[in-house]
């Protein structure tokens, strides 16, 4: 449904403005958009409401990647379960638009300098941008709507237009915000600015054009290499303006999760986050959600995507004999940095100093997300954690160019190194030069259709470098690859049932894998129960802990969309469903 309201910002933005100043005119319920745009300070008023209003928060976050295929939650998602209708569908709400295009249609008033007018116009824009872009790769096609709507207004219960139509427009409104947005860095991450918005548009045009050239039924097929090339343009701009580097300290053991736990986002990197504070109370749950066995989503990581990781000579682990046999405490060993920072795993400890294992009271898979948890056991049970969240990333906008320019067949060596040679090398990888023949398990396991050496290594980075930050689902999406999300769920290996095993080498047990609990236990082992429906061994007595392989996953062709809400259609006759729906 079209929500109509009448724009209170503008009345709120206005308030804030000097009483006296104002003191002869009518009253706040007469203003007219003339006063309420008076001055700089209202548009910058008005334009900071977008903000809260639309940006991700925290959670939103760090809880993006329950859909997905590299981790294993407590249940299979409603949306690849079957258990989604278009009756069940939301999302087909436009109040943010509108807010936006008022401001747009009065915040020029010649008064105000020009270069301030087109600033504020620009974080509009690219607001409207950001919107319609998650409305798109929601829904596909989408009515544009340039201007606010009153209750005649004969565009009030159109139809869609073509994705075509919507996304040049989107185009074209990131172009304008990365054209007039002012350019000065902001170190507290928390302003759209110039490089902000270059940033989201790699991001925007990096999934149109793969979008659009593995989708070949969306008939756009020959415009990808346009939007391609935008991509690369836009993070090649970025990346030259030298205002963002990879924070590296040398240390590869931390620098990584500096980037997820610290209060004040890490700046040199960090372009835009969700800024969380504790003095002022300002907190989120992500150590709860990730710690607790009845918050959150238990999440954690698959097998198959920890295979993935290298080792720290950049070579592959997969090409290591007997490596899906491997236990835990062996296979965690000498691999790419991020691998630590990003799971429990060997010597990690909390702040008291207690050893801290994998947790089966949490993790169903064994491979538990450290990512975002402080280590401070007392986060786990409260909403109070305070570490910033990015929302994105100088790495993210090095895969965007690296990805791109692999598609448009133009990376070079030196591209390569500028992009996923630096991460590695940040991650403490020895190796890491570009590769010259594709990695196999990638491809059986993961990319089928992709031969192309470079790409698939930029897929993997993005994967491990990007994991459990909203992404993964996103990029499902673009590269036509939904069938990941219907392989079951894998954990580690277990060489066998009824054995105490010490998953961080520390002498003492951490779980047994059993089919009942022991009359007499051991302290501090945790008895994983396998009932052999939702849980159990693959090789049946050993084998990798496989979770809800008794519960359906199916994701096709029309799951690439989503369902409009059926109720939208009723009152909308010109909308057509997705197909499939």
């Amino acid at each position: 449904m079209y929500k109509i309201f009448i724009p209170l910002l503008i009345i709120a933005a206005f308030t804030f403005t000097s009483c006296e100043k104002y003191l002869d005119l009518k009253p706040i319920d007469k203003l007219t958009p003339e006063q309420a745009f008076a001055n700089e300070n209202n548009l910058q008023l008005y334009v900071n409401s977008f903000y809260a209003q639309m940006l991700p928060d925290g959670p939103s976050i760090y809880q993006g990647d329950v859909m997905s295929d590299i981790t294993v939650p407590n249940a299979v998602p409603n949306y690849i379960g079957g258990r989604l209708s278009s009756q069940d569908a939301t999302g087909w709400s436009w109040g943010d638009l509108r807010n936006i295009n008022y401001f747009l249609e009065n915040y020029n008033n010649p008064a105000i300098p020009l270069k301030a007018r087109n600033h504020y116009a620009g974080i509009a824009r690219f607001f409207r941008a950001y919107f319609y872009y998650q409305k798109v790769k929601q829904f596909g096609d989408v009515p544009w709507y340039g201007h606010t709507l009153n209750v005649d207004d004969k565009d009030m219960y159109k139809g869609r237009d073509s994705r075509s139509v919507v996304m040049d427009s989107v185009l074209a409104d990131i172009d304008f915000a990365s054209d007039n947005i002012y350019s000065t860095k902001d170190n507290s991450s928390t302003r759209i600015t110039k490089w902000v918005a270059l940033a989201l548009k790699s991001r925007i045009c990096l999934f149109e054009g793969t979008y659009r050239k593995y989708h070949p039924e969306a008939a756009l097929t020959s415009s990808a290499d346009k939007w391609l090339q935008e991509a690369a343009n836009a993070s090649d701009l970025l990346i030259k303006s030298g205002q963002y580097k990879l924070h590296n300290t040398g240390n590869p053991n931390t620098d990584y999760r500096a980037l997820f736990i610290s209060e004040n986002p890490v700046s040199n990197e960090v372009l835009l986050a969700a800024v969380y504070n504790n003095a002022l109370k300002k907190w989120h749950n992500a150590a709860w959600w990730f710690n607790s066995a009845t918050l959150g989503a238990r999440l954690g990581l698959d097998k198959k995507f920890i295979n993935t990781y290298l080792n720290s000579d950049g070579s592959r682990f997969t090409d290591v004999p007997g490596y899906s046999t491997m236990e835990f405490q062996n296979e965690v060993k000498n691999r790419d940095k991020r691998l630590q920072q990003t799971i429990r795993m060997g010597s990690y400890k909390r702040t008291d100093g207690s050893p801290a294992p994998p947790d089966f009271t949490v993790t169903y898979s064994g491979y538990q997300i450290q990512k975002f948890s402080m280590d401070d056991k007392y986060f786990d049970t409260r909403t109070e954690s305070y570490n910033s969240i990015p929302i994105i990333r100088y790495a993210e906008v090095l895969l965007n160019y690296a990805e791109a320019k692999a598609e448009l067949g133009t990376l070079t060596a030196a591209d390569w190194n500028l992009t996923v040679g630096a991460l590695r090398n940040r991650a403490g990888i020895t190796g890491t030069a570009m590769p010259v023949s594709p990695d196999l398990y990638l491809q059986s396991q993961f990319f089928t259709g992709i031969s192309n050496a470079a790409l698939l290594e930029i897929r993997r980075e993005r994967g491990i470098e990007l994991v459990s930050e909203g992404i993964r689902y996103d990029d499902l999406r673009r590269w036509k690859a939904g069938k990941l999300l219907e392989k079951v769920y894998e954990g580690i290996y277990v060489p066998g049932k009824d054995q105490l095993l010490d998953l961080n080498e520390d002498g003492k047990p951490d779980v047994s894998f059993v089919d009942k609990v022991p009359a007499i236990r051991v302290s501090g082992v945790t008895y994983f129960v396998l009932d052999n429906n939702s849980s159990k061994l693959s090789q049946g007595n050993k084998g990798n802990l496989i979770w809800l392989s008794n519960t359906p996953k199916s994701y096709e062709e029309k799951h690439y969309l989503y369902p409009i809400p059926a109720n939208e259609i009723l009152l909308n006759p010109a909308l057509i469903q997705n197909k499939g729906w």
